[in-house]
């Protein structure tokens, strides 16, 4: 579960206070809306589906793919199916890797969804262990579907565009000025790179 309406207010509101250019922008965009998605490998697997695809192309896949595992996802079945039941779900040899990998993590027990380390970069690197999930994915994970509140993916295009907006900076910033400037903002970065999306192309702005 992702971080609640109560929480991006919490975390926005602290980060306004020692940040006048976002105090003024959050008085013209109001508060973002929650981003949820929901815990466990079900969420990585649609992570996987939607990689360099259209949004249509990911959802008709899914649906194929849903339709072939069953509600429950179980990660047996995909191991268990071969490789034109799964082409026949959209499934491109490279996603039907990735794909696997996550199952055969979880199957083996080597990846437990339910208990992943309360450290941050911890979690991170156990999730990478997943063929096809980089950082950006791993972190994606932790904010959307953990709800941890100090992820900053600062390598996240959008996040770097919507700071050049948010704090009139001469040039979007690379990623390691992302990094550096995000650390004045501890423990409130998740909610701060929601709110940088929230403001991405908003006319309020």
């Amino acid at each position: 579960m992702g971080l609640t309406a109560e929480q991006l207010k919490h975390g926005l509101d602290s980060v306004a206070a020692i940040e006048p250019r976002f105090a003024s922008a959050l008085t013209r965009t109001g508060y973002p809306e929650p981003r949820i998605r929901p815990r466990g490998y079900g969420t990585l697997m649609r992570t996987i589906v939607g990689q360099q695809v259209s949004v249509a192309a990911a959802a008709s896949m899914w649906r194929k793919f849903e339709d072939h595992l069953g509600p429950e996802l179980p990660p047996e079945k995909v191991l268990e199916s071969d490789f034109d039941t799964l082409r026949a779900c959209g499934l491109s040899k490279q996603k039907q890797g990735y794909m696997r990998s996550l199952c055969e993590l979880v199957v083996n027990g080597e990846l437990d969804f339910e208990a992943l380390p309360a450290d941050d970069e911890e979690a991170i690197a156990q999730l990478t262990q997943i063929k096809g999930i980089g950082r950006w994915s791993a972190e994606i994970y932790l904010l959307f579907a953990e709800g941890r509140g100090d992820i900053w993916p600062a390598g996240d295009l959008a996040v770097q565009a919507g700071l050049h907006k948010l704090l009139d900076l001469p040039e979007r910033p690379s990623e390691k000025l992302t990094r550096e400037m995000a650390e004045a903002w501890r423990p409130h970065r998740g909610a701060t790179a929601i709110f940088t999306w929230h403001c991405y192309n908003n006319p309020a702005l």
